[in-house]
């Protein structure tokens, strides 16, 4: 007796998915033109990393048992001063000498646009900042009206000194600051 073989499927297609670091953090959707001409807009799975697949049932190539699949590679990019660290997007955010002294309000960009960060005075470099639920979308966790719930953005204050140290020299003519930061190494 001859083994029933049921009709094959056909072929898969294979799609790359280039998607801006910006709108795959914030799990936007992504608008993606199929083989057979057809746009379709694509919602990013939660969490989605460069390399993540998947997987558009009956999109693909047809055959006697069916159509195909459509499989998308998503390529997430690179941003030139966001990185991703897990559910977190860290950044370092230069501010003046005079903004980390006296304090201010400051615009610090993030993923979802510009907000206000307050910048304390007396705010040395190094110091990092939490602006919860500005990082990258949670693959596991609540959704709140519909959207995933995402990680925090990391800022890390880097004091710039500015270019011409002549007017903060003549400032500071005869003042030695009495810290002593390198003593927990024993210098």
């Amino acid at each position: 007796r001859d083994a029933l073989v049921a009709p094959r499927r056909g072929a898969d297609i294979q799609y790359r998915l280039a998607v801006p670091f910006v709108e795959a953090a914030a799990g936007r959707d992504q608008r993606i033109t199929l083989a057979d001409g057809k746009a379709i807009s694509l919602k990013l799975p939660a969490g989605v990393e460069d390399g993540t697949m998947m997987r558009l049932k009956d999109k693909g190539h047809p055959g006697p048992g069916g159509n195909g699949d459509g499989i998308v590679m998503v390529e997430v990019g690179t941003h030139p001063f966001f990185r991703r660290e897990g559910d977190h997007i860290r950044m370092d955010l230069p501010v003046t000498l005079d903004e980390a002294v006296r304090g201010a309000k400051v615009k610090c960009p993030t993923v979802d646009g510009a907000v206000m960060l307050t910048i304390k005075p007396g705010t040395s470099s190094g110091t990092v900042l939490r602006l919860a639920g500005k990082g990258w979308t949670k693959k596991t966790g609540k959704t709140v009206d519909g959207r995933h719930e995402r990680g925090d953005q990391l800022v890390t204050i880097e004091i710039q000194l500015p270019q011409d140290l002549a007017a903060l020299e003549q400032r500071l003519d005869g003042w030695v600051d009495p810290a002593r930061p390198r003593e927990k190494f024993g210098l």
